[in-house]
């Protein structure tokens, strides 16, 4: 990538953009996390049913921030206990270039030292209108919540151990997606009539289910994926928090991608 940061990850951002680390990927971590927060996995560890899991993730979060509390606030102190981590992932569901799409994009580029390549318009990362107005919808989205990259944290964290109990020791998983805007995703280089390298920006939604991938384009990419690059998947929280439409939340940079044609 472009635009490297010092990054809260046990691994350098230019290794988890490389095309390669999906193809043999490492474990992720942010640091400090699973420690400062040992008591909820080690209660996650004792229960067996996902379901299970997620209820007590998500009621967790909900006392750590004070999320449940909304009702005793006004004004702006209620809409930050509202806005949890939740309404930001429904925000992204329904267009990933909204408020609530930057503020996750925002957290990828903390956390993980990968900066974004696309909010609207391609970003350059050099003070551009483009890139203010990035920043300004960054900025809103952060203001309207209550410690949103602490809780993005979290939800990455329990979505690795997740995947661990639920894959066992399957590290990569082969995803889809619709190619789209091609401004959005330039070509690094061509490795035949159908596989080609690609720059994704710095989250970005795959779906697991190749047809339901054919409804967003006569054109899907196949990919293979890491799966410690994944920050959410369809069915990690309980169905009435988000019902489960088969998407995952994957952290960007160079994939390898084979063009399949309807």
């Amino acid at each position: 990538m472009d635009s490297v940061q010092i990054n809260h990850c046990t691994v350098s951002p230019w290794i988890i953009t490389k095309q390669d680390f999906n193809e043999q990927p490492r474990t992720l971590h942010l640091c400090g996390v699973r420690e400062s927060n040992r008591t909820l996995f080690d209660k996650l560890d004792t229960l067996g049913e996902p379901a299970q899991r997620g209820k007590v993730f998500h009621d967790y979060l909900s006392v750590k921030f004070a999320l449940h509390q909304w009702p005793q606030y006004e004004g702006n102190a209620r809409r930050s206990l509202l806005n949890s981590y939740v309404r930001f992932l429904r925000g992204w569901s329904m267009n990933s270039s909204s408020v609530e799409a930057a503020v996750l994009k925002g957290w990828v580029q903390s956390r993980f030292g990968i900066a974004p390549t696309h909010h609207k318009r391609s970003l350059d990362h050099q003070l551009q209108e483009e890139d203010q107005e990035f920043a300004r919808d960054r900025m809103k989205g952060s203001a309207r919540t209550n410690a949103i990259f602490s809780q993005l944290d979290l939800l990455f964290e329990y979505c690795q151990y997740e995947l661990k109990r639920r894959l066992g020791g399957v590290r990569s998983l082969v995803l889809y997606r619709a190619k789209g805007d091609p401004a959005e995703h330039p070509v690094l280089m061509r490795e035949g009539l159908t596989t080609t390298c690609v720059r994704m920006n710095n989250l970005v939604t795959f779906t697991s289910d190749r047809e339901h991938a054919w409804e967003f384009g006569d054109t899907i990419w196949q990919c293979t994926v890491a799966s410690s690059k994944i920050l959410f998947f369809s069915g990690l929280l309980p169905p009435e928090l988000l019902p489960p439409d088969d998407c995952y939340l994957v952290i960007g940079g160079e994939y390898r991608v084979h063009a399949l044609r309807y």
